[in-house]
């Protein structure tokens, strides 16, 4: 069980977006826990837009995202540098729409984050394991993906643009802990000839030879060169023997496929979750990484509905019975939550230790104790309005009232000596005092409970 990790400190970047040619203010601010990546427009409103891949709008030579009408663009490295430096929540403040591009790698973002360092943060890390293959395959592109079960995340990537100057190449990542030294610094690259194309399709505006390896295929005239040169404001620009523009030298003879390597990352970055398993990405590209990134996240989701939070009893709690007095009104002999153990903006973690000794045992049913059903939902219900009244700043001045119960249902008995982890989620953000929310116990990781319960908080 590892914890979630966040930046020690800010972390500013300052450059232009490769494709919208525009000056880019970008900081890395700390984020709380089960925060996830989440870019926030400054010039808009601080608006935000996860880092997931529902949002996903586009793949046109880089992955873009939008929420509510606000864009983010080019956002593959600066995730792939988060996720290699094992971070889970952060928020990633940009003053306009793009990225910016650097050297056209994850070099100066890895070593940033490196240098300010990252803490642990309380609540635990969702790691989801690959128990099994998963497959993706476009018959079109000959693009394979592949997942397989593994004690670590790791990669191979192999890319083939039936070019006679890249050739066949191959990039393998043995563990995340390698990615700063290995992978971080390989620059993003495009042929030649595709750059007539770029530049009629009004992108690459902040591109220059020393941020993108060009690779020439084909034999190109003097004339051809000398309008590039004027592009890119360069008073000259050649072709090296190894085929590539001059003013670069390769940083690795297998760097474009590195750098494939480096968008599968920053793409699977997507799917919300760190992966256990071995990732085998045949010819990859960002609209096959993230269709790939889909698949997987609707399996974890899916996943994640049956399947129990991960708790640490070794741990001290996130509420104590003691400090859970302070936020709800309950008392003795109705407050039935014991403890939280995980709290974020539309989730709570609540335990109940089913004793022997509580009192509608004795009557409930003489000789055969069962915890009654109504008693398992108020207790949801308790876990419930902790999560509401952490809204407020003055809980201890507000009742909780059920309104409604829909959905209930039990599973299975819940007997003396039981423990039960509950989680509630929101269904829907809460408005004026109302929560609505979906809940389950799990004992032994499995069911026993769920409904789904709307709330009220009301001024004493």
């Amino acid at each position: 069980m590892q914890k979630q990790k966040t930046i020690k400190d800010t972390i500013h970047f300052s450059g232009k977006g490769i494709h919208t040619g525009l000056l880019t203010q970008m900081t890395l601010t700390p984020a709380k826990e089960n925060n996830g990546i989440v870019f926030v427009r400054t010039d808009k409103d601080n608006a935000r837009v996860k880092a997931i891949v529902e949002n996903v709008y586009s793949t046109d030579r880089s992955t873009n995202l939008k929420q509510n009408c606000v864009f983010v663009k080019t956002v593959e490295h600066i995730l792939a540098a988060i996720v290699g430096n094992n971070i889970d929540n952060v928020d990633i403040l940009i003053d306009n729409e793009e990225v910016p591009i650097s050297d056209g790698s994850a070099k100066e973002f890895s070593e940033k984050i490196a240098h300010v360092g990252i803490v642990e943060q309380r609540s635990y890390r969702y790691t989801y394991n690959i128990e099994k293959e998963i497959y993706y395959i476009d018959e079109e592109s000959g693009t394979e993906i592949i997942v397989l079960p593994d004690d670590e995340y790791n990669i191979d990537v192999t890319i083939d643009y039936n070019s006679s100057t890249l050739g066949i190449q191959k990039a393998t990542l043995s563990s995340l802990k390698n990615f700063n030294i290995e992978i971080a610094s390989s620059r993003t690259f495009c042929f030649l000839h595709e750059l007539e194309l770029l530049l009629e399709k009004n992108l690459i505006k902040g591109g220059d030879i020393n941020n993108a390896i060009v690779i020439v295929e084909n034999k190109i005239d003097n004339r051809k060169l000398s309008n590039f040169a004027k592009v890119f404001k360069k008073n000259e620009i050649q072709i090296t023997k190894s085929g590539i523009l001059n003013n670069l030298e390769l940083r690795h003879k297998n760097e474009a496929a590195r750098h494939k390597l480096l968008d599968v990352i920053g793409d699977l970055a997507l799917i919300g979750f760190p992966l256990k398993g071995k990732v085998i990405a045949n010819k990859p590209g960002h609209t096959h990484n993230t269709n790939f990134a889909k698949k997987i996240r609707d399996l974890i989701l899916k996943d994640m509905k049956v399947t129990a939070p991960l708790v640490d009893f070794n741990e001290k709690p996130f509420y104590n019975k003691e400090q859970i007095k302070e936020i709800l009104p309950h008392r003795a002999p109705f407050l039935f939550i014991d403890e939280i153990r995980d709290l974020g903006d539309d989730f709570i973690v609540g335990v109940k230790y089913v004793k022997e000794d509580e009192d509608y045992f004795r009557g409930h049913f003489p000789g055969a104790p069962v915890m009654p059903g109504v008693l398992q939902l108020e207790t949801m219900a308790q876990a419930g309005g902790v999560l509401i009244l952490n809204t407020v700043v003055d809980p201890e001045n507000y009742l909780t009232y059920f309104m409604k119960i829909d959905n209930a249902k039990f599973k299975q008995k819940v007997l003396p000596g039981d423990t039960i982890i509950f989680k509630l989620e929101l269904i829907s953000p809460i408005r004026r005092g109302l929560c609505h929310m979906h809940g389950k116990g799990f004992v032994d990781g499995k069911i026993v409970v769920e409904a789904d319960l709307l709330a009220q908080i009301a001024k004493k």
